[in-house]
């Protein structure tokens, strides 16, 4: 199991000393969408030569023109990129070509997808990395979790690994742990701890 850090709105300069003082507990430094939209692709290149001995995600959440996008990802030095479940198959695809291309994966984000079992078994044949099961960030405040999708998800897959995220706090990280996930995502518990390096420390020794 790998701990990710989902960094979105904290400035770079400050999301450099958080991955700093993390060093050793945190395994996937994740670019957050707003973080992607505040500074595009910066942050990839100087997590990349920062800290290589972690791998780094760039949240683009792809929904068109997929293998030009994550190209984008790649050529930066991402690696691994997201793209949004509802897409089109042929997103998908050019997203999962592109990672091919330049041997790096793909992370499926499976937000407000219908049908959750139905589509994740669609996309675990496209030949993706890691299918994401995901509680929105405006419904995390209704107490959805996604445990339950996780379930779901875990049931059909074949190929693909899964990934959680939304909301993950030490008081859930058990459970998800023993339902299986290859990837925990974890986003405001760490950032927003006062002592973010125990608190990574902590969620880290609760993953198998």
């Amino acid at each position: 199991m790998k701990l990710q850090a989902a960094l979105d709105t904290l400035t770079l300069e400050e999301c450099i000393a958080l991955l700093d003082e993390t060093r050793g507990s945190i395994d996937i430094a994740e670019v957050g969408t707003p973080f992607v939209i505040e500074e595009g692709m910066r942050p990839v290149r100087e997590f990349k030569k920062r800290f290589p001995e972690v791998e780094v995600l760039a949240d683009v959440k792809i929904m068109d023109a997929g293998e030009y996008e994550a190209d984008k990802c790649f050529e930066a030095g991402a690696d691994i990129c997201t793209v949004l479940g509802v897409s089109n198959n042929a997103t998908i695809e050019g997203v999962v070509r592109s990672a091919r291309k330049h041997q790096k994966k793909v992370m499926v984000d499976m937000i407000e997808v219908p049908n959750l079992a139905e589509r994740a078994q669609e996309i675990d044949a496209m030949g993706v990395d890691y299918i994401c099961v995901h509680t929105a960030f405006d419904v995390q405040k209704t107490g959805k979790d996604p445990l339950d999708d996780l379930k779901v998800v875990n049931k059909v897959l074949k190929n693909a690994r899964s990934a959680v995220a939304g909301g993950v706090k030490l008081t859930t990280i058990d459970s998800i742990v023993e339902e299986g996930a290859e990837i925990i995502v974890v986003g405001g518990y760490i950032c927003n701890a006062s002592d973010r390096a125990a608190t990574a420390r902590e969620m880290k020794a609760h993953l198998k």
